[in-house]
């Protein structure tokens, strides 16, 4: 996973307004900030998705405490209907429901983690037992070590799946769910796009 980046680089990358560090968006229609394929109401949609990587990626290259601010500028024209309005509403509710999501992933992988811990344990002491057993019972030394030894090391690789769960796989999902609600609780505004600025935009693409 990606950390932050040092803040030497954030100030001259990143534009800013006041105390808040500005992810800027710059369309020229409402609409493709939103997955087109999406039948859901407009405040209910799910977000384009090279959008929500963007955004994303923006967030995330940053300190979670750091204040930051959405910015969605559209040419004149677009910035009073009333979906363009809704923006702001309708990608809180998206992140809302992406960060439920994520909490719901991280809930499933721990009790996940939970039962594979149980179950590694039996099998890991069911073959500590059974290595008990064979030191008693076998006579020939070769077959007796390598008997030893198979069953030490399976019970040990029962344990893997427990161990990552609870030393790596948990703490990415958590904190992608803190990204998530950091960007629902961000203000988010819409701004009509300079004329000329994107005729620019528009031509260089």
């Amino acid at each position: 996973m990606r950390l932050f980046s040092p803040a030497h680089h954030l100030a001259s990358h990143y534009s800013r307004e006041g105390e808040h560090y500005l992810v800027e968006l710059r369309l020229s229609e409402a609409r493709q900030l939103f997955n087109s394929l999406d039948p859901a109401p407009f405040i209910e949609k799910d977000l384009d998705s090279d959008a929500e990587s963007y955004i994303v990626d923006m967030v995330q290259d940053f300190p979670l405490a750091t204040p930051m601010k959405l910015l969605i500028h559209l040419p004149a024209q677009q910035c009073h209907s009333e979906d363009v309005v809704s923006i702001p509403e309708a990608v809180r509710n998206y992140f809302s429901y992406r960060a439920h999501h994520a909490d719901m992933n991280l809930r499933f992988m721990l009790l996940q983690g939970r039962t594979s811990l149980l179950i590694g344990l039996l099998f890991l002491f069911g073959c500590l037992a059974a290595r008990e057993l064979l030191i008693t019972t076998l006579d020939s030394a070769l077959i007796r070590d390598i008997a030893e030894e198979g069953l030490l090391i399976c019970g040990w690789v029962a344990m893997w799946r427990p161990i990552q769960i609870y030393l790596y796989d948990w703490w990415p999902i958590r904190r992608m769910r803190r990204t998530y609600d950091k960007i629902r609780e961000m203000p988010i505004e819409v701004r009509e796009l300079p004329l000329l600025k994107f005729s620019r935009d528009s031509t260089n693409r």
